[in-house]
């Protein structure tokens, strides 16, 4: 029996009220459903890691990102395998196992307590930067990286562009990779915003481009920081976000030497860490005020 194929839309009926006409059409709604990330160790037995809801589509690249910003594996060489079960009592296709080559130490007591949490999750900021600096695989304070405001200034032209599921539903997070110059790199759409950034830093581990020194990853929602964490880990110099960032963010972002930028929306962008690392376009007048 063949298996069913995840799909990253899904094609539904709806009815449309526009000024004052009323007409049914088809719609497109992004696909939201579960994916299992289970480890499989060369000792030890198989188990689960962690569930997301995700969109369909780039899921191994999910899995190698999520446990990479989780520090469970550094690099490509640290995974033999990844691949979807296929057992008959599975969800098959809504869930991963990644194989690990011997030697590659991995605790699934440490993974089940999520060190690095959420804002919701109740533990104290400083203490989640504190976590984060000690497990930060890379370091990007010394990354002499260098943008521009121009350059910020056409990323969110380009993200969007990009963006080819957002375009049909509406409803995705995108990350993007870029160079300084404002080369895109890559991009990866999901329904979640930090899948999305575990999307890309699987394929860049896969790809063996870590560390990710002179880029700048944008985002499409805002900065928190979780998303910080993700970058530092992947060695991210630069963190740029169409929305707001957070103030735990921006803290972390401080500590860890990153440039982080919000707001980015156009001409428009707020530069709140690492102000070193953007220089203004000719065309920009730096104004003094006292406020």
């Amino acid at each position: 029996m063949s298996m069913p194929v995840r799909r990253s839309t899904a094609r539904v009926r709806v009815r449309t009220f526009d000024d004052g006409q009323v007409r049914w059409r088809d719609d497109d709604l992004v696909t939201e459903e579960p994916l299992e990330i289970r480890i499989a160790p060369a000792e030890g037995p198989e188990f689960a890691a962690a569930v997301t809801m995700r969109t369909p589509g780039a899921d191994f690249d999910l899995a190698a990102g999520f446990l990479a910003t989780e520090g469970v594996i550094r690099s490509a060489g640290e995974v033999v395998a990844i691949r979807y079960c296929t057992k008959p009592e599975a969800q098959q296709y809504n869930v991963v196992t990644v194989d690990l080559r011997p030697g590659v130490a991995v605790s699934a007591a440490a993974l089940a307590r999520n060190f690095y949490m959420t804002s919701s999750c109740g533990v104290c900021g400083k203490t989640s930067i504190e976590s984060l600096l000690a497990h930060a695989v890379l370091s990007v304070a010394a990354d002499g990286a260098v943008t521009s405001t121009a350059v910020i200034a056409g990323l969110s032209d380009k993200l969007r562009t990009a963006q080819s599921l957002f375009s049909r539903t509406g409803g995705l997070h995108a990350a993007a990779l870029f160079t300084v110059s404002g080369q895109l790199l890559a991009v990866r759409e999901d329904v979640g915003r930090h899948n999305a950034v575990d999307k890309l830093v699987g394929w860049a581990l896969l790809e063996r481009r870590l560390p990710l020194a002179a880029t700048i990853l944008m985002v499409s929602g805002r900065a928190s920081f979780e998303l910080v964490q993700k970058a530092a880990v992947a060695g991210v110099p630069i963190l740029v976000a169409v929305s707001a960032p957070s103030s735990l963010a921006r803290e972390a972002a401080v500590d860890l030497g990153m440039t982080l930028v919000g707001f980015a929306r156009g001409r428009r962008c707020n530069v709140y860490a690492g102000a070193h690392r953007v220089v203004l376009a000719e065309s920009v007048t730096e104004v003094t005020t006292n406020a």
